[in-house]
Formats: structure tokens, C-alpha cells, sequence
């Protein structure tokens, strides 16, 4: 194999197929990255066997092959170089030579055989959606999905695709985020999958106003943006039925500005318990209280700040890290919240959405 091209389209490259290169492996050859130089095209993969990433860039090829190459020193290399033209050879015997018009760096490549192969995916249940929109529930989702390893169906977004639209929930027990886009319809596949949060924070970071195209499997899911193919595992575990949990006799409401709101809470948790990070309302029509007391390092505060409030009085506490997730993804410059009573669900939704967004928070009691 023997291709020449240029320092930063190969830069480039190389920085986002390092988040498919797991940093320890019990499989050496998961450190490398896969070249294959055709006449057609060139395609550099990696994967951590969860993830799969395959770009294709342009080179000029002298001698068509392929070659498992350690990614970090390529890439490290690559990195090093002031902008020129990068050639790379490959030898039968993995031997890998990295040329440019100041020097020359040799190192071993890895036998090309054994690295895995690209999982297939089902060509029929295709998807196209525009991927502001997609970013944007991503980025609406991925705080509230669950870190514990133990509830497999936690650790990703659902997505439900249906002939009433598109909803998304993620949920970690604690906070629930739940999306609908009523006028998105999807022609070619009705049904449920779980996504995994890190191939959804990888999407986020390359998605734009272009449209992507999902494929989905019976155990895969592909995306396509533009010469750009990510794959990834999904979960194969049925997501919590979410609805029975999302309260419908929260008629407590309260409504105040998001920004007030959240700076006050940010100040106040700043004095609360390091593990509970306890933080209280103190609910009533004359009165919003944000309120946190830790008699362990006697320290405490509160504020008051103006809402509009319509029910009986209330003192309700929630985790302060969590609170503060929820609040800062409301859209827009007020935050309406629907409570009940000091032990059940609280709702939170913002003003003027583009689609119907819900997110729910737990409420945690209170010291006495």
C-alpha cells in the first residue's frame, strides 16, 4: 500500500476515529486504525467493538492495499507536522513507513487480518432526519441518562418512532426528559430502539443543518453523514414504561424566570451537604425561597426571588446537581413548574418550545 495526503485532511481524520480506540484493551489490535487504499476510495475504521467509525479521504494513490496502523502514533505524529503532504507505505510484512518532504518515521503495523470486522445492518428500516433537529434532542436528553451499568436500558435515549411522530425519553430513576416532535413522521420503520449515550455524544459534536441517515438493525444502528459512517451496538433491553410515572395531577404551578432561578440555586447549593446537595423550596403566593442548611460544616442560605405561584404552600427539597441539569435545559426566559405534593414527581417545562419537552425530577425529603 503506498498513498499520499495531505497533514490536516488526515489530521482531521485521525482526531475523530480516536474516540472509537478504547485507552485499554485486552485486544492489542484495537489500537490501530484499519487503511484500505483502493483506486475507489480510501477508508480509515476503528473501533472499541461497541463503536464503529469509517471515514473515507482523499488521497493519491500509488499502490492499492491495506494496513493495521497504531493509531496513536500516527496520529501523534500527524499532529507534530506543519502542513505538507503525508506518505504512507505498507509492506507485506506490516512495516510501516511515514514519509514527508523533511523526514521519514518507520514503526510496525499489526497483522491487518485480525481486526474485527464491520458489523452489517439491515438495509430496509432507513431514516433520514435533519441533524439540527437530532442535535438538538440529543443535547436535550444526554444529562438525564443513567451512568449504572447495572440497568443496561437506562444507559442510553429511547427513541420511538411512530405514525404520531417522534418521542425520546432518557431517564437515570432520578430525572426523566421526555421529547415529542409531532411533525416528524417516519415512512420506512415504526418501532422502539435504544441508543447508547456514547455514540449519541459523537453524533452531536459533527451534526449540522445536513441531513443524516440512521439504518437500524436487530442489533445495530448506522449513521451516515455525508462520506462519514458511525456504528454502534444498541441496547438490547426494553426501556421502563416511562408514562406511568409522569405525574397528571400536578396542579401546584409555579412560574418564574429561568435565569433568576437557576442563579439562585447556584449560589445556595454552594452551602449544601457535599453528599446530598440538598437544596429546598419554600413555596407560597407572597414567596419563592430557595433555601439549603448542612449541619455538619454549619453553614447555610437562602434567597428569595419573585415567581408566580397558584396553590396551597409548600416546602419541597431536591438534589441541587440535579435541579440545576434540569432547569438549565429549559427553552426560553421562563421556567413553569407543576408540583403536587412535597414526595411526588415535580414537572418541569419551558414556555415556548419547538416541540413538546417535559422533564420530571424527584423530589428528596427533607431533613427534619
Amino acid at each position: 500500500m503506498k498513498f499520499s495526503t495531505s497533514k490536516s485532511e488526515l489530521q482531521q481524520a485521525l482526531q475523530k476515529l480516536s474516540k472509537a480506540t478504547p485507552t485499554r484493551s485486552t485486544l492489542p489490535i484495537l489500537s490501530c486504525v484499519l487503511i484500505t487504499a483502493t483506486n475507489e476510495k480510501t477508508s480509515l475504521r476503528t473501533t472499541d467493538l461497541e463503536l464503529t467509525i469509517d471515514l473515507e479521504i482523499s488521497v493519491s494513490i500509488e499502490e492499492e492495499g491495506s494496513a493495521a496502523i497504531p493509531l496513536k502514533q500516527l496520529y501523534d505524529i500527524t499532529n507534530e507536522l506543519s502542513e505538507t503532504r503525508i506518505t504512507i507505505v505498507a509492506d507485506i510484512k506490516n512495516k510501516i513507513e511515514i514519509r514527508t518532504n523533511s523526514g521519514s518515521y518507520d514503526l510496525m503495523g499489526k497483522q491487518k487480518e485480525e481486526f474485527p470486522a464491520t458489523p452489517k445492518i439491515e438495509e430496509k428500516n432507513k431514516i433520514s432526519i435533519q441533524g439540527s433537529i437530532f442535535k438538538e434532542i440529543i443535547n436535550s436528553t444526554l444529562f438525564a441518562v443513567s451512568r449504572d451499568d447495572l440497568k443496561p436500558s437506562l444507559t442510553g435515549v429511547l427513541f420511538r418512532f411512530s405514525d404520531s411522530g417522534l418521542t425520546a425519553v432518557a431517564t437515570d430513576g432520578h430525572r426523566l426528559v421526555k421529547i415529542i416532535k409531532e411533525d416528524y413522521k417516519s415512512n420506512s420503520f415504526n418501532g422502539d430502539i435504544v441508543v447508547p449515550k456514547k455514540f449519541l455524544s459523537y453524533l452531536s459534536t459533527f451534526l449540522s443543518n445536513d441531513d443524516i441517515l440512521l439504518s437500524i438493525g436487530e442489533t445495530h444502528m448506522t449513521a451516515t453523514i455525508k462520506q462519514d459512517t458511525i456504528i454502534s451496538r444498541t441496547i438490547n433491553e426494553v426501556f421502563p414504561d416511562y408514562e406511568s410515572v409522569i405525574p397528571t395531577d400536578n396542579e401546584k404551578i409555579l412560574k418564574t424566570d429561568k435565569k433568576t432561578l437557576l442563579g439562585a440555586i447556584r449560589r445556595v447549593s454552594i452551602f449544601s451537604n457535599k453528599s446530598t446537595h440538598q437544596v429546598a423550596f419554600n413555596i407560597s403566593k407572597e414567596s419563592l425561597i430557595v433555601h439549603t442548611e448542612d449541619p455538619e460544616s454549619s453553614s447555610r442560605a437562602k434567597e428569595e426571588i419573585i415567581g408566580e405561584y397558584e396553590g396551597d404552600d409548600l416546602i419541597i427539597g431536591y438534589n441541587g446537581e440535579y435541579l440545576k441539569d434540569v432547569i438549565s435545559h429549559i427553552s426560553g426566559e421562563n421556567v413553569i413548574i407543576r408540583l403536587n405534593t412535597p414526595i411526588s414527581a415535580t414537572l418541569f417545562t419551558g414556555e415556548k418550545e419547538e416541540y413538546t419537552k417535559t422533564m420530571l425530577l424527584m423530589p428528596v425529603r427533607l431533613n427534619s
